[in-house]
């Protein structure tokens, strides 16, 4: 961002008048003091799951506040009044000013400033209530008026909010990184590598998380998957690109094996592959309306192991019937070495059972049956063993 004047601070006066004045005067890349009046919401922000274009000011509002928690904001500015300290960057769009930059600070502003926003986003009164914290008088007049630092375009702004936000100091979920990196992307004027550059990337991220965007913007233009219908809290988004990272996914998906070397771009899952992809992102994320949930509760091993059953036909009958990941997982293994697996975790619990002896005070008499079962199985289990060592020696003879 460039380096700013002085405040310019702009005087109250009829608002229409105000407006017209501000649109034509407000000099760029220069801070200046604006009626909150004047600012509006963008709709274009990249922590809006699925866009925000067709939706009014509270469901916005309602969104950020389920997805960021709005609530220790409003009760900073409740016990200190706005700070204004950092400027939000405004861009003039149909005669708004649009803000790119500190949409979590102009909601928490209205929630305080309109009592109606609040009711409508809250709901109720005593919603209402819980969730807005009430603010000294004296405190008030801090909401009047904030600054703004404008700019002539969306583009002039880019580099500095993706650096802040991707990696800055207010990062955002990987999600909205990836919404961000994809609508910069999008408009043609830099290239992901030119991008990745601007913002600070030094670990081809932002290439992985482009490319994951438009794999999932398909699977919403196609109608096959829809982000909104998730049963995951958070969305999570590194679990995809983390998976578009390995060969087993690509092979299932039908990219190519060395897709993340190009550069990203829109639909590039081919048609016949879409089913599948429809269950990948399902497997992910789960599906509200069909009660299905997410088979990946983990990143670290449960997208490895995903990726093992989508190579296995046994284990994606599992799968597609229903069954859980561990279950699936445990299909494509060999016998011997599921055999050997659990024999080793038995051998384990019994150990540590044995460590802890003293928690047994001789009432608990169910326990002993308990024991008497384990060492049944136990001897099924050896002598099964040793019959079939029996049979290998013979049969080597």
């Amino acid at each position: 961002m460039a380096e700013t004047t002085p405040t310019a601070v702009l005087p109250r006066r009829n608002m229409a008048k105000a407006k017209h004045a501000l649109m034509n005067d407000l000099p760029l890349r220069r801070v200046a003091q604006v009626p909150v009046e004047l600012l509006v919401l963008d709709r274009m922000n990249p922590r809006l799951v699925n866009g925000a274009e067709n939706v009014t000011d509270e469901e916005i509002v309602r969104r950020f506040h389920r997805a960021d928690d709005l609530g220790e904001l409003l009760q900073s500015i409740a016990a200190n009044g706005y700070l204004d300290i950092e400027p939000m960057i405004v861009v003039q769009e149909n005669a708004q000013f649009v803000v790119l930059e500190g949409n979590r600070r102009l909601a928490a502003i209205r929630l305080f400033r309109e009592p109606s926003l609040a009711l409508a986003v809250f709901q109720t009164p005593e919603r209402v209530e819980t969730n807005i914290p009430e603010m000294p008088k004296e405190f008030r007049s801090t909401l009047n008026e904030v600054s703004v630092y404008p700019v002539g375009a969306r583009e002039d702004a880019r580099s500095y909010i993706g650096f802040k936000h991707i990696n800055g100091p207010a990062k955002w979920d990987s999600y909205a990184k990836a919404k961000f990196a994809a609508q910069w992307h999008r408009q043609g004027e830099a290239g992901i590598d030119e991008i990745a550059a601007r913002i600070g990337d030094k670990h081809a991220t932002v290439k992985r998380m482009v490319h994951a965007i438009y794999v999932l913007d398909q699977a919403q233009d196609q109608e096959i998957f829809d982000i909104a219908n998730r049963t995951v809290p958070r969305i999570n988004f590194s679990n995809l690109y983390t998976a578009l990272a390995r060969k087993e996914y690509r092979q299932f998906l039908g990219l190519p094996a060395d897709w993340a070397n190009y550069d990203p771009h829109p639909n590039p899952i081919p048609k016949e592959n879409l089913d599948n992809l429809s269950k990948v992102l399902v497997w992910l994320y789960g599906a509200k309306d069909e009660n299905i949930r997410s088979v990946v509760q983990r990143q670290n091993p449960d997208i490895k192991h995903l990726g093992e059953v989508l190579e296995n036909q046994e284990g994606l009958a599992v799968l597609t019937a229903g069954g859980s990941l561990e279950s699936a997982y445990a299909a494509i293994q060999p016998a011997e070495q599921e055999f050997s697996a659990s024999l080793l975790r038995a051998r384990a619990e019994i150990q540590a059972a044995l460590g802890r002896l003293r928690g047994f005070d001789g009432q608990q008499e169910s326990l002993i049956g308990v024991a008497e079962d384990i060492l049944e199985s136990v001897t099924a289990v050896l002598n099964h063993m040793k019959n079939k060592k029996q049979q290998a020696e013979e049969g080597d003879k």
